[in-house]
């Protein structure tokens, strides 16, 4: 990077001297002009040269020689505000601590109720209320168990919304469930009258945290192998529109 010097106040006056010598009555100030832009990087160090800092090229700018130097000290106290670099470091520090006061949502901090619904066929609503007092996140989807069953819910992919679903103190959300077939292709149909929900954390397949275990209605729900469950969804209808 090429650097540039404010000329000696004696240099400067010769300088002026030689040119009104000279008989043309013009002054050469070619050399005393650094290009503007070049005087701007020049102040955004004002350690290496002091000349920035403590504003000399301001002063050597009453000599009406060069006045681009003077706009270099001037320069040199602009430099010292924030950069944006520093702004963005910031920045950063408060979305961390937006995202340190956000908690999981599970069943130590949540209600949960599951029902049928009439339309879509053969679904059933999850509905997760947050009763804490911070606001807390329902990652990915719901694990769900039935009785006893040894395996877990396919998710519908095409669920899966672009942000992770947040609620403050008193908000809900929600996940539909497909329970069965409509058409009866599915396998191993069985009714049960226990449900578990399980929560998972920030990573996919991690414990979230205590399990919710919604009453299910008394004639209990009827499943086969096609049962499918959404993410959670901000949306009650959209929940329901897999």
């Amino acid at each position: 990077m090429r650097k540039y010097h404010a000329l000696p106040v004696a240099l400067l006056a010769a300088l002026a001297l030689t040119a009104c010598q000279d008989g043309t009555g013009t002054k050469d100030e070619g050399a005393a002009h650094p290009d503007p832009a070049s005087a701007t990087v020049t102040a955004t160090h004002p350690a290496e040269d002091g000349v920035g800092g403590k504003g000399t090229g301001g002063t050597t700018g009453t000599q009406g020689t060069t006045g681009a130097t003077g706009t270099e000290g001037t320069s040199g106290a602009t430099g010292t505000q924030p950069t944006k670099g520093d702004k963005a470091a910031k920045g950063d520090k408060t979305a961390k601590g937006t995202t340190a006061t956000r908690v999981s949502c599970n069943g130590s901090n949540t209600t949960v109720t599951a029902q049928p619904v009439r339309r879509p066929l053969n679904h059933m609503l999850l509905t997760v209320k947050n009763t804490g007092s911070k606001m807390c996140d329902l990652t990915y989807y719901p694990v769900l168990r039935f009785d006893e069953m040894q395996w877990v819910p396919r998710p519908i992919k095409d669920s899966k919304p672009q942000a992770v679903t947040t609620l403050a103190p008193g908000e809900s959300g929600y996940a539909g469930v497909s329970l069965s077939a409509a058409d009866g292709s599915g396998e191993w149909g069985t009714t049960s009258h226990k449900l578990t929900v399980g929560f998972q954390g920030r990573t996919p397949n991690s414990d979230g945290g205590p399990s919710a275990l919604p009453t299910l209605p008394a004639k209990g729900v009827y499943y086969d192998s096609t049962l499918t469950v959404t993410y959670w969804l901000r949306d009650m209808d959209d929940a329901l529109t897999y």
